[in-house]
């Protein structure tokens, strides 16, 4: 399993989503899915299996913070793992247990469970770190991006 900041390419990071509500949001994060993009099906596949698992309990974490993922891998779209970061300037109500809108999304996608558990968990660590969090909302470049990540991984996964 590769570290966070190796999954995150600058192609799949958008700092600036303009959607006003959950599915547009989720929309836009999926179009960035390199391996999908031209694939306007797969994309709409992708996109119901974000918003049914969204049905089920919301991925907004609190603190402004939304990890969307599928609830089951996605072996027949994906061959690899993958992160997509976006960044919405305002906020989107999420469904969050704290109420905050959501500023900061992570889409986790993976072809297999334990990358997709993985995952799950650094991004759940390196997150805890205020640090990053305040860094996320203020970075003005996606490649700054991937190296705060970087730093923020080296800083709490052993």
């Amino acid at each position: 399993m590769s570290y966070l900041s190796e999954l995150l390419r600058r192609e799949q990071i958008q700092l600036k989503l303009e959607g006003t509500d959950k599915s547009s949001v989720l929309r836009e994060l999926v179009a960035l899915v390199p391996e999908i993009r031209s694939d306007a099906q797969q994309q709409e596949s992708f996109l119901k299996a974000l918003l049914e698992r969204e049905k089920l309990h919301t991925t907004a974490i609190g603190d402004g913070i939304a990890l969307p993922h599928a609830r089951n891998p996605l072996g027949g779209i994906l061959k690899r793992s993958l992160l997509i970061f976006g960044r919405h300037n305002t906020g989107i109500p999420f469904g969050a247990l704290d109420t905050k809108p959501v500023q900061i999304l992570f889409l986790l996608a993976s072809p297999n469970l334990t990358d997709h558990l993985t995952m799950l968990a650094r991004l759940s660590r390196v997150l805890r770190d205020q640090t990053l969090r305040t860094s996320l909302l203020t970075s003005t470049r996606p490649d700054e991006i991937s190296k705060l990540i970087a730093e923020a991984e080296l800083r709490t996964i052993k």
